[in-house]
């Protein structure tokens, strides 16, 4: 949820979840477990399933947060993944947590779940703030179970392999952990530690050098959008924008200037600045 509250008052109540928010401006003040708390701009908000609490601004320009909820058993299995093992419930002794990296890291979760994201970046979103929050603010830090520099090479090679011949798909994190032989958090890891992305940043770069293909080669930016996996094109043209800081049609029209002032010249077939052969490494 995303919102803004200037004179709603929530009456005291609980959650059968986990309940992990953000304060993005303003105050949040409310009552739990027995005290009086203010959460204010990048505090991270953290109840247990059953926690009772209220809420109401804490100040005149009142208060804007997300929140997420995540049942309990989720949760559990999350943990239990990045273990490789078995996993307990957390507890959180505190329900505001100061940690502007743990704070961006849920904010990236609820922008995924809100945008309707493919399923690997939402998987990877959850997985990284389920981890996070529970590493910063939970009794016990979780275990993590460790990555060899060698199985990370392989474990890489893997999901490699599998996202270059389905980046058009949605694929999910689960069906890569399968082809790795590993969990779904050392997958993520390994993969990272290798490739210096996410594998669903990876997926998406081969979804984008489809797509630029695809415009050079005189598709329409609909069919474009959609012959390279994307959901629509209005997300083709913002993931273009904030990876090539050019729109869509902007590239169409400098390609086909380009490839006129090249005949123009004789110079045969114009080769555009793009990656056409098919998907490459660069």
């Amino acid at each position: 949820m995303h919102a803004h509250f200037e004179r709603h008052a929530y009456h005291r109540h609980s959650h059968d979840a986990y309940s992990f928010g953000v304060t993005e401006s303003g105050v949040q003040a409310f009552n739990c477990r027995g005290g009086a708390h203010a959460s204010v701009s990048g505090t991270v908000l953290a109840f247990n399933p059953d926690d009772p609490h209220d809420g109401h601004a804490g100040a005149e320009p009142g208060f804007t947060y997300r929140i997420v909820h995540i049942g309990p058993e989720l949760v559990r299995e999350v943990l239990a993944d990045a273990a490789e093992g078995r996993a307990g419930l957390p507890l959180f002794a505190d329900p505001l947590v100061e940690d502007p990296r743990l704070a961006r890291a849920l904010l990236g979760l609820h922008s995924a779940l809100w945008r309707g994201s493919p399923r690997l970046a939402v998987d990877e979103a959850l997985r990284g703030a389920v981890v996070a929050v529970t590493g910063r603010g939970a009794v016990g830090r979780p275990e993590v179970a460790p990555v060899s520099d060698p199985d990370a090479a392989r474990v890489a090679a893997r999901v490699e392999a599998v996202l270059r011949e389905r980046f058009t798909e949605d694929v999910g994190a689960g069906e890569l952990a399968a082809a790795a032989g590993r969990s779904r958090f050392a997958v993520y890891r390994a993969f990272r530690a290798v490739r210096g992305m996410a594998p669903s940043e990876y997926q998406r770069q081969l979804r984008l050098r489809r797509a630029r293909d695809l415009i050079a080669a005189g598709a329409p930016l609909s069919e474009a959008s959609a012959r390279s996996g994307f959901a629509d094109q209005s997300h083709l043209t913002r993931w273009f924008g904030r990876c090539y800081g050019i729109t869509p049609g902007a590239f169409r029209s400098a390609d086909r200037a380009l490839s006129a002032l090249a005949d123009g010249h004789g110079q045969g077939d114009h080769d555009p600045p793009r990656g056409g052969g098919g998907v490459r490494d660069r």
